[in-house]
């Protein structure tokens, strides 16, 4: 990503943020619910990876359905709806994932 967004960080710089950005779910749950509550923070951290991958789904179909990018190789029209359904139904399955372990999280609490 760094490339494609022309961003340019000191590697140290960008660990630092990385890691604090890491961090600070973990300490907010670590201080508010306790330490019992580092087992559903571990789930809930998997829900949230598994919501990155439309953010990697989305560009890779817009990307090879655009002709002035992809010249001779860019996706048929059969393989572009298809790639949008299936786009469609990650986003879809993931937030239906995400909003059920948020309720399941937060009956646990209670």
């Amino acid at each position: 990503m760094e490339g494609f967004l022309n961003l340019r960080l000191k590697p140290w710089l960008r660990r630092l943020v990385t890691r604090l950005i890491a961090i600070i779910p973990a300490l907010i749950s670590i201080i508010f619910l306790g330490e019992n509550s580092t087992g559903g923070l571990l789930i809930f951290s998997q829900v949230i990876l598994s919501l990155q991958l439309s953010f990697a789904v989305v560009p890779l179909v817009i990307f090879t359905s655009n002709q002035r990018l992809m010249g001779e190789f860019v996706n048929p029209l059969w393989l572009k709806i298809l790639s949008w359904l299936v786009a469609i139904a990650i986003a879809s399955l993931n937030a239906w994932l995400l909003l059920q372990t948020i309720y399941g999280w937060l009956s646990m609490s209670s």
